[in-house]
């Protein structure tokens, strides 16, 4: 079995080049909830959705987010009410929202929400969130604290950032399974996410990052920094508002600790001896999935490079 983690766009497009590489039932993914929100009366749980509609082969492949062919109908009647319409919710996104949002006030666990979800579009990867209980990303500007969706969807990261909380998380606890994932696995695989709000919370979460440490799988991870600048998202402005280099370097060294193999991208060669310096395992490839094949060609990498870090 193959543990994946992360969230976001980087995280579904390795996915999806998984899946293909992999039977999808040994695959499990431990998806971030900080970036989770309420928002019109609804939970809604943009990561997961993410990686559910992506495993489901339903999302939109242009925007990254959403479903392909969404229809917007309900969002352009809410913003004529003067209900806020900042967030982009396609009309069977909504149905999602509503859905989970009634399971979650019948008192079901997000957990078991999320499995019912992922069962109902045909997922046969096993979705996992990082804790039922709820965490929020704050990311903190020189004009306040701002939830994470504020920030990156309302506002257009446009605030430059003086550092992030995760409110919640010391009272939150590895969702049921997680622990179990990554001590069982054959390997462990950190997605090419923002290493800060994506796969920051996850390591936040008590007794994730020592499950990482401690488990006997190899554990690697993908590079979401590419020449020094983000394929996707503000990663380069939250290392840089961290007062971290942007570079894959840096993003090794915030997973050194429990880190075998690190992939960058050949553009990123020259700084491989640093980081086997630190000291991890550093091979290059073609990082950049613009298309399924290259997505499946970075998975093949992926499962390749675990395989060999597996006693003979």
């Amino acid at each position: 079995m193959i543990v994946a983690l992360g969230g976001g766009i980087g995280a579904s497009k390795l996915l999806a080049g998984l899946c293909q590489v992999i039977d999808p039932s040994e695959l499990t993914v431990i998806v971030n909830t900080g970036d989770d929100f309420a928002l019109h009366g609804l939970t809604i749980c943009p990561d997961l959705d993410t990686v559910a509609y992506t495993l489901a082969g339903l999302a939109d492949r242009e925007r990254g987010w959403g479903i392909e062919g969404d229809t917007f109908n309900a969002l352009g009647w809410l913003d004529r009410y003067g209900r806020e319409a900042w967030f982009n919710l396609g009309d069977r996104d909504l149905a999602t929202h509503l859905h989970r949002t009634a399971l979650l006030r019948q008192g079901i666990a997000l957990t078991d929400v999320t499995d019912l979800i992922r069962r109902s579009l045909g997922v046969r990867a096993r979705i996992l969130p990082m804790s039922n209980e709820p965490v929020s990303t704050i990311v903190l500007t020189d004009q306040g604290p701002q939830l994470f969706q504020e920030y990156l969807v309302r506002d257009g990261a446009r605030r430059a950032v003086r550092g992030v909380s995760f409110e919640g998380v010391e009272r939150s606890r590895p969702a049921p399974g997680v622990l179990e994932a990554i001590d069982s696995a054959k390997g462990i695989i950190l997605c090419p996410s923002n290493p800060v709000i994506s796969i920051g919370p996850i390591l936040a979460v008590p007794g994730i990052r020592n499950a990482l440490r401690t488990t006997e799988a190899p554990v690697m991870a993908i590079s979401p920094v590419v020449g020094g600048r983000s394929l996707k998202g503000p990663t380069d402005k939250f290392l840089a508002g961290l007062g971290h280099e942007v570079s894959a370097l840096s993003v090794a060294r915030l997973y050194q600790e429990f880190l075998d193999l690190f992939i960058v991208d050949r553009l990123d060669a020259e700084l491989l001896p640093g980081i086997e310096a630190l000291p991890v395992k550093a091979v290059a490839a073609e990082t950049v999935m613009h298309n399924l094949e290259s997505k499946i060609s970075l998975a093949k990498e992926a499962v390749s490079c675990l395989a060999s870090l597996r006693p003979a």
